[in-house]
């Protein structure tokens, strides 16, 4: 079947219907790994947004059951140059294509994903239409909220807390069982399940809560320290989650990826702003001011934290991106805060990062 992808500045691609047919709405972005589409489609920091996938073939390896980072598919819908229909893995037990028919994920295959990730990358962020009606389709387009006015953290996080500990997750009520070398809280505002392993390799236990839970919530549970988890969105319209951050601040240790690294950032004064068009890949190089060290990390975020608003805040940059000299971590030394805008924990990506786990675990601990 005929699909078209349709974009705000008034560009159509046309394309064959991958997966569902029904038609979405979202804002496109381009993701540059070669492989790690399976995560990338359970990531819950693409809510609200149509990943346009820059390797040629998507599905080589094909679907299992494992490497999920969520329990459903986030996105608002995919785009490929083909997907692949016959993987070749002993993992595997579905394709691409069948996933997203049993998950109800609207695709669309045989588009030229270099041409939209140009336009991208020279007009910047742009809403997107997936659709097999062309008729009408700028006009549907022009009437849908934009990524920006949305929050999506709320779609996202979970409804109930539940904790994960050396065997995965757990029942409530197991909180304070186990031998581990500590217990931390995640304010979950789009949490992946990596985050949890690489805790739990670490010998944490971890409750994950929603991210409508307030610090008095939080500290009842006398974490050892609290995590700021990823998500999807604009930091700036979580005002309620920023208040709790603040209210931990010097009461506990935390510890903040990508999105967590926003709220940090606000909740100490700061700012931030949207990126012309986002970091998202595998392969971005991080300098690290305090030890000199150079990182490739796993990139997934359309926001940066503005340096310049954190003149006369506790926060100290302590990273920075090697390509385009964007904040890549922040501390407050003497609040006990320290965050990341990068995933350590990768899924997709490389591992070179997870020392600041390590790192962050040490100091819990001491």
């Amino acid at each position: 079947m005929k699909a078209y992808l349709v974009l705000s500045n008034g560009a159509i691609f046309e394309g064959e219907s991958l997966g569902s047919s029904a038609e979405i709405a979202g804002e496109v972005v381009f993701n540059t790994g070669m492989t790690g589409y399976q995560e990338i489609l359970t990531d819950p920091s693409y809510a609200g947004q149509i990943v346009n996938f820059t390797y040629p073939m998507i599905g080589n390896y094909g679907i299992n059951e494992d490497d999920f980072e969520s329990d459903r598919l986030q996105p608002a819908g995919v785009i490929v140059h083909e997907a692949c229909e016959t993987p070749s893995n002993w993992r595997s037990n579905k394709s691409f294509a069948q996933l997203l028919e049993e998950r109800g994920m609207t695709g669309i295959q045989g588009i030229d994903t270099r041409a939209v990730t140009r336009l991208i990358r020279g007009g910047g962020a742009t809403m997107g239409l997936v659709t097999t009606d062309l008729d009408g389709a700028i006009e549907r387009l022009s009437k849908t909220k934009t990524y920006d006015e949305t929050d999506f953290v709320g779609r996202v996080s979970t409804r109930t807390p539940y904790v994960w500990g050396h065997y995965g997750r757990e029942k409530l009520g197991e909180w304070d069982e186990g031998d581990y070398r500590g217990r931390i809280i995640a304010l979950d505002c789009g949490l992946k399940y990596n985050i949890l392993r690489r805790f739990a390799a670490l010998g944490v236990k971890t409750m994950v809560v929603p991210a409508t839970t307030p610090a008095e919530e939080i500290l009842e549970w006398n974490p050892d320290a609290v995590l700021l988890s990823p998500g999807p969105g604009d930091p700036a319209r979580l005002g309620n989650v920023v208040q709790t951050v603040r209210d931990l601040l010097d009461v506990k240790p935390l510890f903040g990826i990508c999105l967590g690294n926003q709220l940090l950032c606000h909740a100490l004064g700061g700012h931030t702003f949207k990126l012309k068009f986002g970091h998202r890949g595998s392969n971005h190089p991080v300098k690290d001011l305090l030890d000199g060290t150079v990182t490739i990390t796993s990139q997934n975020h359309g926001y940066a934290v503005d340096p310049d608003s954190l003149a006369g805040t506790e926060a100290e940059i302590t990273q920075v991106n090697l390509n385009d000299g964007t904040v890549e971590g922040i501390r407050a030394k003497n609040l006990r805060a320290s965050s990341i805008q990068y995933h350590p924990e990768a899924a997709p990506g490389p591992w070179d990062s997870r020392k600041y786990f390590v790192q962050f675990v040490e100091e819990m601990v001491r």
